[in-house]
């Protein structure tokens, strides 16, 4: 099964995370980037270590494609995992890059990085799935949150789902 934007184009879920991740991370994010590539899902990522590269390695291991949103100038920088580097020359401020270019978020565990991917996306209305990572605080005034879950399979399917919604209405 693959999935489709609405411009017949392959479904872009970005997926964000910390660059020295647990070890039960990294196990998470090997299995979303499985599970994305087996449905035909596009995988973009930060290109660097940690869950970046985790998820990378899933994703080839099931034959799908990635792309990393570099942070300089070398192409040698990115995960061995990489198909597309994309080099920005632009340090952290690559994360808007790396949010914008999915039609989904799925963030797992992070720092500071993943609170700022994580910030961006939803200032901009992305949807982000959080698979044990951070918490905000629920806010009235603030219209969107994080759709926390429990396992690789509910992240990918939840941002399958919102990404479909967002396409849709593009």
């Amino acid at each position: 099964m693959s999935f489709q934007t609405n411009k017949s184009r392959p479904l872009i879920i970005s997926v964000i995370g910390g660059s020295e991740p647990s070890v039960r991370a990294v196990d998470l994010a090997y299995s979303v980037g499985q599970i994305l590539a087996q449905k035909g899902v596009v995988v973009v990522c930060g290109g660097l270590s940690g869950v970046m590269e985790a998820v990378c390695r899933g994703a080839k291991s099931s034959g799908g494609t990635t792309i990393g949103i570099l942070p300089g100038n070398d192409a040698k920088m990115s995960n061995e995992f990489i198909d597309y580097p994309i080099m920005t020359g632009m340090g952290n401020a690559r994360n808007i890059i790396v949010v914008k270019t999915g039609s989904a978020v799925i963030a797992i565990d992070g720092s500071y990085g993943t609170l700022s991917e994580i910030g961006h996306a939803l200032a901009d209305g992305i949807p982000v799935i959080g698979l044990e990572t951070w918490e905000l605080p629920q806010s009235t005034d603030l219209p969107t949150k994080i759709e926390h879950v429990f396992s690789s399979a509910e992240a990918v399917d939840k941002a399958i789902e919102a990404a479909l919604v967002r396409e849709s209405t593009r």
